[in-house]
């Protein structure tokens, strides 16, 4: 089941199933088909987002657990809507609350669950062999066992004595139990603020299969797979069958009873076997399909996966999935909407003010070397450790000591560039094989780094070692498996959370699934991305907007305005910055300007304090999120008070001024100087998603204007009385004689008008289903003055046709006065040429219903197209 387009919908306690029930009637006039969810099974007690399972078995009775979910279902089935379930096959809560961690935590090696998790039980330092490193104390092992933070108690249920470190409770192994004591009270002769009861604590730990360590520990010593650096998330081994199996028994069976109909996996790039486990959940899935054909439900199910493409980089169609998430969309229509022109001005600017000529691809190389030696260093060298066993195999490669092939290892994994290769028994195939080899070239060049004859010659064999191919010996294949495991969360922590906050020429490019080098991307190139797409993944999610995005949609497509301006944006920037000081860095408080122009919620007005007091303590939240996430001046190891409070004193400091001006009155000035041109890109980027190839996926909340920054803000609660309240206008009957959209009251200040259009597209998909959901996709050439500035194509199936045509780059030519201008005299003869079969057509928007036509050379005027709105798609008859 395909569907038409989703919502994305955040589950937790706060807002449950049932509460995504009552929203349904919302979403189905809205034009959603499917709800798209969070994950469902059993979290962590109070998490907020249901990435930390602890339990794959049953659904999470805090969000109503399974009788909700069939409440929810029934609520979609009478609107002829589906569900869409988010799976987290990659990793589980290490949580006492997780039977089987806490079941590893009480056997180790020998428990049943020991090869479910990714655990290195014979690690590099003997004293963690047949242990699990706990690095969960706030302070060090000893200064915490002094300090009583860590106790005996009793297990309420079995009498049996437990470890109780903070709000976690961990098991005793068997045969270690102290004698029993009074019920309910701890063991005396083990009480920590005892010499000899803490001696006797100590050893009683010591004889644990888990080691409690100080957090601290984890990046140099953990001993399992993490998720990202998150050492409360373990890895799951899901290529072993018993694992898949057990973890995917809740999900199989759901789509088996209908009460789901797809499934998006969570971090594809963190599994051993990517397309081996697509390829084994789609046949899981089609085989429970059966159960649902006597129900009426389509057999096949609809899956896709959470994949970050890097800009030469295409999923494989062998996964047997339907495609990404939609990162890949949510660039390329970001990037069509910036001036390329614009990014030498403000690069130029950029460094200067950052103090830092280096090219890009400088700085993440050293994002990524810090991020290997500083935070995913226990990886690493166990890496570095297995290839040494791999050396050892061979008396041609057994001289290469540990030292040498981690040092190699390092700089050809700091100089990658995608998430990460695929290689297997076959081998890799020819473009792993080209970014490999481009990898170990860059390698060898790396700024600062000396580089022998030696060292190239170890990393070509590192290379070869990495490449897959059959037979192998076990231990390459495990260096293999942890190579390609390795590489992902390192590309992530080294660009979108490290060098997206201390690089920062213009930050609406510094986006989940966007790369730093790539500013802006040609009409022409982004045509040649949804005609691929059309051909391969058509029915491929596409985003704006996710739980997991830095700004929200609307707030890039208003710093997007900045590059139609730098000049302008440049001089206004230097009144705010201030004279320098010691801090914040001048780099620091462009991100904060660039911020405050792109979250600025549209109509405040500075003089509304109880407003402004609102919107600067969400901009302050994120900016001490960015400054530790930077690595520079503050971090989240190594937090810096003083410069934080610098950063927050600038923020103050901008609210105050002389006369009754002041630098934040004038930035919201300047807001509302570009809004409009913001509001022209938001709405051709609505267009540009809701028509293009692929199934349009809305972020909730987004539905209206989305200026929300990185989370938590981008999950704040949803006001839906406001959006029952703007739909309900929008989709009011409209007269014969048309309506001008911007008279919407007031059009842009509510974002009724964004409501308004996906409400009216979605309308057109439902009822143009094979147009939307199978048509072509054909680019149209634009002629004219202005041609640079259109995007045009047409999307057909059989008899059925549609004009999509949209502006860019010239959001502050149009906008005029607070409004989209009718901007006839900028369009001049601009004109869209229309192929020989469709030039008699008549192009109809049923929304206004204005007729166009071609005239008698094929061409159709712009400015007319786009006279009511500052977009247009028409259906052809």
């Amino acid at each position: 089941m395909i569907p038409r387009a989703t919502v994305r919908l955040q589950l937790h306690a706060g807002f449950t199933l049932d509460d995504a029930a009552g929203q349904v009637p919302y979403y189905a006039r809205l034009g959603i088909s499917h709800f798209y969810l969070s994950p469902l099974g059993c979290a962590r007690r109070g998490s907020t987002h249901g990435y930390d399972v602890v339990d794959h078995s049953r659904v999470n009775p805090e969000l109503g657990g399974e009788a909700a979910l069939e409440r929810l279902v029934n609520a979609l089935r009478k609107h002829d809507m589906g569900l869409i379930a988010d799976i987290v096959p990659n990793h589980m809560a290490a949580d006492s609350a997780n039977p089987w961690w806490r079941d590893v935590l009480a056997r180790g090696p020998a428990s049943r669950y020991a090869e479910w998790f990714d655990i290195d039980w014979r690690p590099a330092d003997p004293a963690l062999h047949g242990k699990v490193l706990l690095p969960c104390l706030a302070e060090p092992y000893g200064e915490t066992l002094r300090a009583g933070g860590i106790v005996l108690v009793r297990e309420p249920g079995s009498g049996e004595f437990a470890v109780q470190v903070g709000d976690a409770r961990l098991p005793l192994a068997a045969g270690t139990q102290p004698e029993q004591a009074t019920p309910g009270e701890p063991r005396a002769s083990h009480d920590p603020a005892d010499p000899d009861g803490r001696a006797r604590l100590h050893a009683l730990l010591e004889r644990q299969h888990y080691r409690l360590a100080w957090w601290r520990t984890a990046a140099d010593q953990i001993n399992w797979r993490r998720f990202f650096e998150i050492a409360t998330l373990v890895g799951v081994r899901v290529e072993r069958p018993e694992v898949f199996d057990a973890v995917h028994a809740l999900p199989l069976r759901l789509y088996a009873e209908g009460l789901i109909d797809g499934v998006r996996v969570d971090h594809i790039d963190g599994l051993a076997e990517p397309q081996d486990y697509c390829r084994r959940l789609r046949e899981a899935l089609r085989d429970c399909g059966q159960a649902r054909l006597a129900a009426g439900l389509p057999r096949d199910p609809y899956v896709v996966v959470e994949k970050i493409l890097a800009p030469d980089e295409t999923l494989d169609e062998q996964w047997d999935v339907d495609g990404t998430t939609g990162y890949d969309f949510m660039d390329q229509v970001g990037a069509l909407l910036h001036d390329a022109a614009a990014e030498p001005v403000l690069t130029q600017a950029w460094q200067v003010l950052a103090r830092d000529a280096r090219p890009v691809r400088e700085q993440l190389e050293a994002a990524r070397l810090r991020m290997l030696t500083r935070h995913f260093a226990a990886e690493r060298r166990a890496l570095a450790r297995a290839l040494l066993q791999v050396a050892r195999l061979d008396p041609d490669t057994r001289d290469w000591s540990e030292d040498a092939i981690d040092r190699v290892l390092t700089r050809w994994l700091a100089a990658f560039t995608v998430y990460r290769t695929y290689a297997g028994p076959q081998g890799r195939d020819a473009a792993d094989q080209a970014r490999c080899q481009a990898a170990a070239a860059r390698a060898r060049h790396l700024p600062g780094l000396a580089w022998s004859r030696a060292d190239a010659r170890l990393l070509d064999q590192v290379n070869r070692w990495l490449a897959g191919g059959s037979p192998q010996p076990a231990v390459q294949r495990e260096a293999l498996r942890r190579f390609q495991q390795l590489t992902p969360p390192l590309a992530a922590k080294a660009l979108e959370d490290t060098l997206f906050y201390r690089y920062g020429p213009l930050l609406s490019r510094n986006e989940v699934g966007a790369s730093p080098d790539r500013f802006g991307l040609s009409v022409a190139d982004f045509h040649r991305a949804c005609a691929a797409r059309a051909r391969r993944f058509p029915a491929a999610m596409l985003a704006t907007a996710t739980h997991d995005h830095k700004r929200g949609a609307d707030a890039r497509a208003r710093l997007a305005v900045l590059a139609e301006i730098p000049l302008e944006w440049l001089r206004r920037v230097q009144h705010w910055l201030g004279a320098a000081g010691a801090a914040p860095s001048a780099a620091d408080r462009y991100q904060l300007l660039q911020t405050l122009v792109g979250a600025w919620p549209v109509g405040l007005d500075p003089a509304d304090a109880a407003g402004l007091d609102a919107f600067l303590e969400r901009v302050r939240a994120w900016q001490t999120k960015a400054v530790r996430e930077a690595k520079q001046h503050s971090s989240w190891t190594e937090p810096d008070p003083a410069y934080e409070a610098a950063c927050a004193d600038y923020l103050e400091r901008l609210r105050q001024g002389e006369g009754g001006a002041t630098p934040l009155g004038e930035i919201g000035a300047f807001v509302q100087h570009i809004a409009p041109a913001g509001l022209v890109n938001s709405l051709a980027q609505v267009a540009l998603h809701m028509t293009v190839p692929g199934v349009p996926d809305l972020y909730q909340g987004t539905d209206l204007w989305d200026f929300s920054l990185v989370d938590p803000d981008n999950r704040r609660p949803v006001d839906y009385p406001l959006r029952h309240a703007t739909l309900a206008a929008a989709a009011a009957p409209v007269p014969e004689t048309g309506q001008d959209w911007a008279g919407l009251p007031p059009p842009w200040r509510s974002g009724q008008v964004k409501q308004a259009l996906i409400h009216h597209l979605l309308q057109l998909r439902a009822g143009y289903p094979l147009l939307f959901g199978h048509g072509s996709y054909l680019p149209l050439s634009v002629h004219g003055a202005r041609a640079a500035h259109v995007v045009a194509y047409v999307r057909s199936h059989g008899e059925q046709h549609a004009l999509v045509v949209v502006p860019r780059l010239c959001g502050m030519r149009l906008a005029a006065g607070g409004e989209p201008a009718r901007a006839a005299e900028f369009w001049a003869d601009t004109r869209v040429r229309l192929p020989a079969g469709l030039v008699r057509q008549p192009w109809r928007d049923l929304r206004t219903q204005d007729v166009a036509r071609a005239d008698a050379h094929g061409y159709v005027p712009v400015a007319p197209l786009l006279q009511a709105l500052p977009v247009t798609v028409r259906m052809a008859g």
